[in-house]
Formats: structure tokens, C-alpha cells, sequence
């Protein structure tokens, strides 16, 4: 699991998407499992918000201030293991005694609420959470008809038949709303409960799997793939109208796809 974290963080920092410290990671690893023997150092901390639905759920969680490129080369710096006690209200953090940070990720209120929104659709089992900037669809993202999610969705899969298969339900929007805020986390959960991608408005991307960390980032890859198509469009002065929603929705026939973008 801490491989994988650290896997997902070095692509994200590929993609130019995690700037210093920008990004962060959280995965659900599920329950009854024994944090990592070398997170030797414990602590008990507040949560942010409670989270019930996940009581006795362990995280893996990068730390505030950790550089995503950072972390496959020194998992012990860079990651905590937090476990959510009985009551929702609190947790066991779990670290190395030589870790790089003082507390979780900022936008722990939102992790923790999308992993929770998840839990209760399907049970309390992996599920993985990344936030990242990606250059191009957070530039876009400052333009006002990227802010509108039918325009968005349409503009950004209109550039290659992988995008809608990959991300059949799309790009949910969220306005945008302070970092680390329960204004941010309230619409990004209900977003989430959607969408396995989220746009946060001048912000960046969440991305969602219950599959792996690095599918997770293989979806914020493929929309900003998408940004890029998109912002090479622009600069050639809007030349070209892509893919029609009939084309995709034919690609998706024929893959047996089901999509949920264009009707």
C-alpha cells in the first residue's frame, strides 16, 4: 500500500500537478488492519468533522507539507496511519518517529467525508482519494463556462474516445470555496457521490477508486490530457468542434460503456 501512495504521488508530480507541496493522498485500506510496524510513534488527534460510517476504518494519509514526488523515496517522512475510533469523533495517528509533518493533509475534512459518503454506498473497504493542480484544466477552470459542468463535460471529452470511456460519469463542478473548509467538502461530497472525478474551481482535481491509488491517478491523467486538447483548441482560435456527443455516445455503444454525459 505504501508503494502504491508513493507510485501515484510520482505520477501526479509528472504530470506537473503537484507543485512544492500542492496535492495530497488518502486511501482506506479497510479495517482490522494493523498499521505499518515502522509507524512506531501514536497519537491521539480531533478529526476534523465526524465520521461514523468509517469508525474503526485505517487511512493512510500524507502529511501537510509533503511534497507528492517525495513520498516513494521516503514513505516514513512523508505518510501517517490513521486509525478512526469507535465514536467517529476521533482517531489514533500512527507515525514514524522521524516524520516530516505536523498534522494530516489540510483537506483532511474532505477526505474524510468522501471516504464516509463511500462507506455508506458500499461498505467500509479500499477506496482511494487524490487531490492534485493540474496545469491546464485548473487554468481553465478560471474561465466562467468551464464552471458550468454540461460545458465542461462537453468540451473536455470531445478530444479522444479513451476520455468518456475512462471517465463515463464525467467531471462534476464545485465552485469555488477556501482550501481545507466544510463550504469545500460539502459540495465536493456530494460531487463525489456522482462523479469519480471533481473539479474544484480555481483549485484543481479530486479524483476517487476502489480499485487502486493509481487508478485514481490515472483518472485526473486522462482529464488533464483532456485540459490540453482543449487548451491547444484555444490557442489555435477554437478551430475544431472534436468528437459529436452522437460520436461518443456510438464509442460507448459499441464498448458497451455506460455513460451518463450525453443523452
Amino acid at each position: 500500500m505504501l508503494i502504491a501512495v508513493g507510485k501515484a504521488g510520482r505520477r501526479i508530480a509528472d504530470l506537473q500537478a503537484a507543485e512544492g507541496a500542492a496535492g495530497n493522498i488518502s486511501v482506506v485500506a479497510g479495517t482490522g488492519v494493523a498499521p505499518p510496524s515502522r509507524f512506531s510513534d501514536a497519537e491521539d488527534i480531533e478529526l476534523p468533522a465526524p465520521v461514523p460510517e468509517l469508525a474503526g476504518a485505517v487511512l493512510i494519509v500524507t502529511g501537510s507539507g509533503c511534497r507528492l514526488r517525495d513520498i516513494a523515496g521516503d514513505v516514513e517522512k512523508n505518510l501517517g496511519c490513521l486509525v478512526i475510533a469507535a465514536n467517529g469523533r476521533r482517531g489514533r495517528l500512527f507515525t514514524a518517529p522521524r516524520r516530516g509533518f505536523t498534522c494530516l493533509t489540510s483537506e483532511l475534512v474532505s477526505h474524510l467525508a468522501v471516504h464516509a459518503g463511500q462507506a455508506v454506498r458500499s461498505g467500509i473497504g479500499f477506496h482511494a482519494l487524490i487531490h492534485a493542480q493540474p496545469r491546464h484544466v485548473t487554468y481553465l477552470s478560471h474561465i466562467a463556462m468551464y464552471r458550468e459542468e454540461s460545458e465542461l463535460n462537453r468540451r473536455l471529452l470531445r478530444w479522444q474516445p479513451e476520455t468518456i470511456v475512462n471517465v463515463p460519469d464525467g467531471v462534476g463542478v464545485v465552485p469555488f470555496a477556501v482550501p481545507g473548509t466544510a463550504e469545500l467538502m460539502r459540495p465536493t461530497l456530494e460531487g463525489m457521490r456522482r462523479h469519480s472525478v471533481v473539479l474544484w474551481s480555481k483549485h484543481g482535481l479530486v479524483s476517487r477508486s476502489c480499485r487502486s491509488v493509481e487508478h485514481a491517478a490515472d483518472l485526473i491523467d486522462y482529464i488533464e490530457t483532456a485540459a490540453y486538447y482543449e487548451w491547444l483548441n484555444l490557442a489555435a482560435g477554437d478551430r475544431t468542434d472534436g468528437l459529436t456527443p452522437e460520436e461518443l455516445v456510438e464509442v460507448c455503444r459499441v464498448w458497451s460503456v455506460r455513460q451518463t454525459v450525453f443523452r
